[in-house]
């Protein structure tokens, strides 16, 4: 059964989109094609093309003559109304939110169960899910909102990171109604949309920021210097920590159907997070980047040594069992953490000495849930004269707000896509971008480690924004 999580709450393009194709290029409609509601200031246009030639890689830029804010963006306010779609992975979720920062709707269609039942995320299994319910999650998104399509500004949707699979059953969506209803696309970064959604919820947040990101699939250190402009400080060059959690918390025979991450943080408040002598990864790189593979290598150890049967789930265990799992679950945990509190302490070094007007970390994705990150990572800010930002949980896991609000911060540079046609085919082929950086690499953030992965990477959202700025 698919579980629907609904959240309403007041405020607390520039990518290709289109189909791959052999033209040379693609013109863009007037926007007078708009509703009057919804028209803006007519934008100057200019097609930006990637250095590889490739029409995969080839994007629509354009910039905005209206006046600017302190922050950096120019603004309809409550006129400016955007669906935000996202299923890089394995939630569907969808929202509407208003120029202002007022969340008007927000669906999340979890895959919880399939998790559960797979041990992970299974692509085809997570596709299928994602295609069974996009539908009634967008439809219930605009509902909540008392919305319909055509009282939408534009569309925003993830095209990557993530599953291809599951990335394409959302661009999909998105275009359907973006050729439907005439309206403007714009493709997001997901680990951007992670970082941005900090400054819906934080008014002082102002750029420059630090900020770490870490879910599932992902450790990322990142210095923000303004929509679309960021600097990698660090990343991860094999396991993230999200994953590190979920796969501890299925050898120790936790519940994965509410998540390992959650269920391991509970168990773990029952152990002494010193009994297991864990080494704390990476300790001889003096640099930014992150490594869980070996941590989880102890882990295993761990558990095979005490003959821990994961076979007994959790609920189940004698008390002995139980005292055992919990110990391995706290120690685990420092020693993860522990790991990111030494690389956070180096980046906001090295962000200082770049812009030294950084005053924030801003700390979000699924793993900026667990409590016990939160506050390990506010004490390292606190010493370092920073302050800690992190959206509420349930903004830090996927979700379309998100992508909604990342949406209309590029919107408002200009930073779109013209409306697909609206005849579009099903089996239409799209410039999804599974494995996308965010920021460019520091020079001392490099990672000489073998294991990081950069096969088949599409060029990096940062350098695909001052390619078009060039222009």
């Amino acid at each position: 059964m698919v579980a629907f999580v609904l959240n309403v709450s007041p405020k607390i393009s520039r990518f290709n989109l289109f189909r791959k194709r052999s033209l040379p290029h693609t013109v863009l409609p007037s926007l007078t094609h708009l509703r009057p509601q919804h028209r803006i200031q007519q934008p100057t246009r200019s097609h930006v093309f990637s250095s590889l030639g490739s029409p995969a890689a080839r994007f629509s830029i354009s910039s905005l003559n209206s006046s600017k804010t302190q922050n950096g963006t120019s603004g309809t306010g409550e006129d400016l109304v955007v669906l935000g779609i996202e299923t890089s992975c394995d939630d569907t979720a969808a929202a509407v939110v208003r120029g202002n920062g007022e969340i008007l709707s927000q669906v999340v269609s979890s895959q919880a169960d399939l998790l559960a039942r797979y041990g992970g995320v299974a692509p085809k299994m997570a596709e299928e899910a994602h295609s069974q319910v996009i539908d009634q999650v967008v439809q219930q998104a605009l509902e909540k909102a008392n919305l319909a399509e055509m009282d939408l500004s534009a569309v925003a949707v993830t095209i990557g990171p993530g599953l291809s699979l599951c990335l394409r059953v959302g661009v999909q969506k998105a275009r359907k109604i973006a050729g439907k209803f005439n309206l403007p696309i714009v493709g997001v970064h997901h680990m951007e949309a992670h970082a941005l959604v900090a400054r819906l919820m934080e008014e002082e947040l102002r750029f420059p920021f630090l900020a770490l990101l870490i879910s599932g699939g992902h450790n990322l250190l990142i210095l923000a210097h303004d929509v679309g402009q960021y600097v990698q400080l660090g990343t991860t060059i094999d396991d993230a920590i999200g994953e590190a959690y979920d796969k501890t918390a299925r050898w120790l025979g936790l519940d994965m159907r509410r998540s390992g991450g959650p269920a391991l943080e509970e168990l773990a408040q029952e152990g002494d997070a010193h009994t297991v002598k864990f080494k704390v990864p990476m300790k001889q790189h003096k640099d930014c980047n992150f490594s869980y593979a070996g941590l989880k290598t102890q882990v295993r150890l761990a558990i095979e040594s005490r003959n821990v049967n994961n076979g007994i789930p959790i609920s189940s265990a004698s008390c002995t069992d139980r005292s055992t799992r919990a110990d391995i679950a706290a120690s685990f945990q420092r020693v993860a953490v522990l790991h990111l509190e030494e690389r956070c302490d180096r980046a906001i070094e090295w962000a200082l000495n770049l812009e030294p007007s950084v005053k924030f970390l801003v700390v979000s994705g699924g793993v900026a849930s667990n409590k016990y990150v939160r506050t390990r990572l506010d004490e390292v800010v606190k010493k370092k004269g920073l302050q800690l930002v992190c959206p509420p949980p349930n903004l830090c896991t996927d979700n379309g707000v998100m992508v909604a609000w990342t949406g209309i911060e590029h919107f408002r540079l200009g930073r779109f896509d013209p409306p697909p046609p609206p005849d579009e085919p099903e089996d239409s082929v799209f410039d999804l971008r599974p494995r996308w950086p965010l920021g460019e690499e520091y020079s001392e953030g490099r990672s000489e480690a073998r294991s990081l992965r950069r096969a088949r990477m599409h060029p990096s959202l940062t350098s695909i924004i001052q390619a078009s700025m060039q222009q």
